[in-house]
């Protein structure tokens, strides 16, 4: 008898195992943050704002809310990252796939233990910093990153080549065209890594607004156990004009809870033209430039991350702005724009 009872107290224990493991293919995880923001060197009702991504409102501000699903098979599996508020609303361009809702959908194969497929919209493998803000040191985005794709839809194949080296090739449609293609083109993507250093390639035709030709790498290296150094630099080529510029992000962990970072980017323009009022005809001119520092701690409590940040962006031949809206105290067209912002971010 107690033979019998031991045998169906296994079969029920494994049964019980049997059944953890399975809900543990299914997750759910996400963040919601926010934040304050004041400019230092121009009037918040005027709506000054750097020439990058996000963060780009004065006063208290919603960034977004993520909600990440998926589902791993032993084979196969599927991801579905949804995003609302400003932050998402201009990662997907609040027009794209079901209104700007859709962060990412994808679906993956392993067809073995070196090589997946991935199928769907995913975000981009250029650049250093990413769209959701948790996994970025700083608060506020770099012109590098907001220069190039957010995300791609397509067909791409990850190898594992060996221990220390990797290889994605992708096909895609056009730069950040995120639910269909009408116009018959498509971009191609190339990635290799070494012990994580990537060197990031992407191409297409640069017509109908397209983004052309772009060559990333991005890396870094831990110098100590509380030193890193990141880097990020890029060139991009459109026709004989683009961007290109680089940035290092130095990052110290003081302790468990407390770490500041600093990201120094130089990006400037090529290429540069405007319209000759006289002649009517397009007349090179010096290209715009920016140097910005952004300082960043970073606090932790539990699965809050609190950043207080200050930014300084310096402009070169770009008087009133490179993308941005750089005015003085007086609303005039400035060189440069300083702000402080206190962010908060929860992840789950």
């Amino acid at each position: 008898m107690k033979r019998k009872f031991t045998l169906l107290m296994l079969i029920a224990s494994l049964g019980l195992f049997a059944q953890e493991e399975e809900k543990k293919r299914f997750t759910l995880s996400g963040s919601v943050d926010a934040y304050y923001q004041t400019f230092l060197t121009a009037p918040d009702n005027l709506e000054p704002s750097f020439g990058t991504a996000f963060a780009d409102q004065t006063g208290f501000a919603l960034g977004m809310g993520n909600l990440i699903a998926s589902y791993e098979g032993d084979k196969v599996g599927v991801v579905l990252d949804l995003v609302v508020g400003p932050r998402g609303a201009s990662a997907t361009f609040n027009s794209d796939i079901i209104d700007g809702i859709v962060n990412q959908a994808y679906v993956y194969w392993n067809v073995s233990e070196k090589t997946t497929l991935t199928f769907g919209r995913w975000n981009t493998f250029l650049g250093y910093e990413v769209i959701a803000p948790a996994a970025n040191f700083n608060y506020s985005t770099s012109y590098l990153f907001s220069s190039g794709p957010f995300s791609h839809i397509g067909l791409k194949a990850d190898f594992a080549l060996s221990d220390d080296f990797s290889l994605m090739l992708a096909v895609t449609n056009p730069w950040d065209v995120n639910d269909t293609s009408t116009t018959g083109e498509y971009a191609l993507g190339a990635q290799l890594g070494y012990k994580d250093q990537y060197l990031n390639i992407y191409y297409d035709s640069g017509k109908n607004g397209g983004l052309g030709f772009e060559i990333d790498y991005t890396g870094g290296f831990n110098f100590t156990e509380d030193f890193f150094l990141g880097i990020n630099a890029a060139y991009n080529d459109n026709s004989g004009a683009g961007f290109y510029g680089a940035a290092l992000y130095p990052q110290y962990t003081f302790t468990d809870t407390f770490a500041l970072g600093l990201r120094g980017e130089y990006f400037s323009l090529h290429g540069s033209q405007e319209l000759d009022e006289g002649t009517g005809n397009l007349v090179s001119v010096p290209d715009p430039s920016v140097f910005a520092t952004t300082l960043t701690g970073s606090f932790t409590i539990e699965s809050l991350i609190i950043k207080p940040e200050l930014r300084l962006d310096s402009l070169t031949n770009a008087t009133g702005g490179l993308y941005g809206n750089v005015i003085d105290k007086d609303g005039a067209p400035a060189d440069s724009l300083a702000a402080f912002t206190l962010a908060a971010i929860y992840t789950f």
